[in-house]
């Protein structure tokens, strides 16, 4: 007589005197999860257990966690350039005083992650 596990396709394993269903997660492809990926991952446990435990059995949570560390990194090179080119920060001032283009690109660099920092908290 086989169980409705067993109907469905499923297997179990024999471990000591017990039997134990043999369950896998789906593959799923690993992306580099940064900063931005890891924030999402530890909102996601902290405030929304569901929708976090939802993507973990449907092996989706790597992929959305890559998705949105790629969309953040490119809001943050796009926000960069546009604040180069509103100061004027070009690569003729790279070559003329390169000191003051790393100043320059510095000040820029903070003011961008200190605005995304604000506005995620």
């Amino acid at each position: 007589m086989n169980t409705i596990f067993e109907q469905m396709g499923g297997r179990y394993i024999q471990c000591g005197d017990y039997l134990i269903s043999d369950l896998e997660l789906p593959d799923e492809e690993h992306y580099p999860i940064g900063k931005y990926g890891r924030m999402r991952m530890n909102y996601l446990k902290e405030h929304r257990p569901v929708i976090y435990n939802q993507l973990i059995l449907s092996g989706k949570l790597y992929t959305r966690l890559g998705e949105i560390e790629q969309t953040c990194q490119e809001r943050l090179e796009h926000m960069i350039q546009q604040m180069e080119k509103a100061e004027g920060i070009t690569e003729a001032l790279k070559a003329e005083d390169q000191m003051e283009w790393v100043r320059r690109m510095n000040s820029v660099h903070n003011r961008v992650f200190i605005t995304e920092w604000k506005k995620s908290s």
